[in-house]
């Protein structure tokens, strides 16, 4: 580059003409020099510092699969133990009648509930990342093991011929083992599922998640919740469907006013009553009382006493294995899906982040553990969740205490739901990049 100052031409002080070379491909290479030679790490060298070991990088290795190493020795107490305490209090006496109620929906003896509102909970709390979903039994997650059990267990297979020629009764005990048999069976594979999904790093799906369609997943699960508990609103049966519009469906079988029950529907509204009316006074006085009122424990208290004992320890079935490959991974997909969007809704309300692949790494754990001791599948539960949120709870500490999105997951099923969502979402973010 050639500078001739403007007072060489005769012109003013202060002023110059830049005069540049104009400059081909071939010239251009030249003047700048570009080293075409490879100046990173080989294949080799990478590998060695791969497998080098240290200290702190053990440290931290170790952490990052065991989160709680990190966070719980900086725990604040003072700042925190009160909300927690208070919090976790209340999601676990909430967890014993929904626990009970949820093992129904799966077609499972009511203490199979309790078993799954224990073991779970301690698992995720060593090896999970949010701070305020709740692990445990969910009311899709028990439809969809409802269904397999079912399915595999149906009460024709367990007749008790009575020596007449009318129809025996059913043998209850046999075939409440052999579907606890299908569901623990169930269990172990999707936690398997999990686990894998979360070592080769699955998780990398949250990023095609846009917020959207989170909030509308979740809506949409909760469409599905509020549905499954009408037939106790009303007092009504209801038959179980599956596949794409089963919301109507269920709807339509449970929406039968003449059939209604008064006493339980006059205990449910006065129950929705007076939670609401409390909530509202919690937000109102925040300020000024010391932690939120735990009325969710207060209504279901009467509730939530059991003299039952905690599961045994019994090995699942693998041989079930073949028969419910299909299931167990729809269920592995849907009870992710579920958690992370909770998980990603709460750490953008609070400012902090939930780890995708440590998310899957610890359901999978929560839900293969689980299922040595009579666990069915576990994922977050909406409602818990914003219980464990809205009575103050701030940390995993609580555990130990006890768009497109929104119209499919609504309208189809939670997992057909799901892939239409992200199939979507991917199509999205494609369509912005390329055109």
């Amino acid at each position: 580059r050639e500078v001739t100052t403007r007072e060489e031409r005769g012109h003013p002080m202060d002023s110059y003409v830049v005069q540049r070379e104009v400059l081909n491909e071939v010239r251009l290479e030249e003047v700048a020099q570009r080293d075409t030679s490879t100046t990173g790490p080989s294949v080799g060298e990478r590998l060695k510092e791969f497998s080098r070991c240290s200290l702190p990088k053990l440290k931290k290795t170790v952490q990052r699969w065991v989160p709680v190493l990190d966070w719980l020795p900086k725990y604040p107490f003072r700042e925190n133990i009160l909300g927690d305490v208070a919090s976790g209090c209340s999601v676990a006496i909430m967890h014993l009648p929904q626990g009970m109620a949820y093992a129904l929906l799966a077609s499972l003896p009511p203490v199979f509930g309790l078993y799954t509102s224990l073991y779970p909970v301690l698992v995720y709390f060593i090896f999970g990342t949010s701070r305020h979903i709740s692990i445990g039994t969910f009311a899709v997650i028990s439809i969809m093991v409802g269904s397999v059990t079912e399915r595999l267990g149906p009460d024709s297979n367990f007749q008790v011929n009575n020596g007449t020629n009318t129809t025996g009764s059913v043998d209850i005990d046999a075939r409440d083992a052999y579907r606890v048999k299908i569901a623990c069976s169930l269990t172990l594979l999707v936690g398997i599922f999990q686990i894998l999904l979360g070592m080769v790093k699955f998780g990398f799906v949250v990023n095609y998640l846009s917020e959207p369609l989170v909030r509308g997943y979740t809506t949409g699960s909760a469409c599905h919740v509020f549905v499954s508990q009408l037939k106790y609103i009303f007092g009504v049966t209801s038959s179980r469907y599956n596949g794409p519009l089963s919301l109507i469906y269920v709807s339509c079988t449970t929406l039968r006013l003449p059939q209604t029950k008064i006493p339980e529907l006059v205990v449910s509204l006065v129950a929705l009553a007076v939670l609401i009316v409390v909530k509202e006074i919690n937000g109102c006085y925040s300020k000024k009382l010391p932690f939120p009122i735990p009325i969710e424990l207060i209504v279901v208290s009467p509730l939530g006493s059991s003299n039952t004992v905690p599961g045994l320890i019994r090995t699942p079935d693998v041989n079930l294995f073949s028969q419910i490959i299909g299931d167990a991974f729809a269920v592995a997909i849907v009870g992710y899906a579920i958690n992370i969007s909770l998980g990603k809704t709460f750490a953008l309300k609070h400012g902090y982040k939930v780890d995708s692949n440590q998310e899957l790494v610890a359901l999978g754990l929560s839900n293969s553990i689980g299922a040595c001791f009579q666990c069915y599948s576990v994922t977050s539960s909406l409602s818990r969740s914003l219980v464990q949120e809205s009575t103050g709870g701030k940390t995993q500490v609580i555990y130990i205490y006890t768009h497109p999105g929104y119209l499919s997951p609504s309208l189809l099923n939670l997992d057909m739901g799901l892939a239409v969502s992200i199939g979507f979402s991917i199509l999205t973010v494609i369509f912005r990049t390329q055109l």
